[in-house]
């Protein structure tokens, strides 16, 4: 009798661990087989992008996109990293970077996406002819320092200053600046306020998203950067989802014929940078 009962107990333990095996192995595949997409952005044409050309492709395949906008970068990481969100496209890969290096945060980059490049604008100014060597020039620049590190840059394509050889790219501070061609007074303001003070300066570096965001055109720079690899942006999802059918749909589809079309037709996105995968 004894027998008989502990091999009907086995049995009902091994029913119990076989369901529970089961249960385990139906939520990841449910975890894997994510249908709703939780994006997140910083004010701008990312999102839009989305909306316009990524959605529709998307939706077809089953998927939902929702939609969420915090005016912080660093917020936007954060959510992402702690799980709030699925991806997040508002960055490029020298702030990124900078990012999970200073935060120790397991996000990875995917894809390259078309970029808003950064640009000089002036409410003072509509040409940098005879600029007088004289006078004081304040020149509003981001306060990060990946962005600080792009502006000089492009102060140095524009022949404000000269930056000392063998400078680091991505970290490039004013002591690596050599010399000043015009006077600079330099006002450091953080990045998603830059396009509000454009008007209180002489000039101002602004990434195109936040000009795009305050109603203004890529087209009203004085100049606009060719953004090189670091300043390209990107979409940003944790290190463990990568694999995902999710994220391969969601970066699929960056790469369709029609997409590709809307970039290059929409008048919204005149001015941006594309990606190598486009034809």
């Amino acid at each position: 009798m004894k027998k008989i009962v502990t091999i009907l107990l086995s049995i009902v333990l091994l029913a119990v661990l076989a369901a529970c095996g089961k249960t385990s192995s139906d939520n990841k595949a449910s975890a894997d087989d994510t249908k709703t997409i939780r994006i997140g952005f910083t004010p701008g044409p990312y999102s839009d992008q989305v909306r316009k050309g990524i959605e529709p492709i998307l939706k077809k395949q089953g998927y939902t996109i929702e939609y969420k906008e915090f005016t912080s970068g660093n917020e936007v990481n954060f959510a992402l990293a702690e799980g709030s969100l699925d991806a997040d496209i508002y960055q490029h890969t020298a702030y990124f970077k900078n990012f999970v290096k200073e935060n120790n945060v397991d996000l990875t980059e995917t894809i390259k996406v078309p970029t808003a490049p950064m640009g000089l604008y002036s409410d003072r100014y509509d040409s940098l002819k005879n600029l007088d060597k004289n006078k004081e020039y304040k020149i509003a620049i981001p306060n990060d320092p990946p962005n600080f590190a792009r502006a000089l840059r492009l102060l140095e394509q524009l022949d404000f200053v000269t930056l000392k050889k063998d400078y680091e790219p991505l970290t490039v501070s004013k002591h690596d600046v050599k010399d000043y061609h015009i006077n600079i007074k330099f006002v450091e303001v953080e990045q998603a306020q830059l396009a509000r003070v454009i008007s209180d300066v002489d000039f101002a570096l602004v990434n195109g998203n936040y000009i795009l965001a305050a109603d203004r055109s890529l087209d009203d720079s004085l100049l606009l950067e060719d953004p090189p690899f670091e300043y390209q942006n990107l979409i940003a999802v944790r290190t463990e989802d990568k694999d995902k059918q999710f994220v391969k749909d969601l970066t699929a589809a960056y790469k369709t014929d029609s997409f590709q079309k809307l970039i290059e037709t929409d008048a919204e996105f005149k001015g941006f940078w594309q990606p190598d995968y486009f034809k």
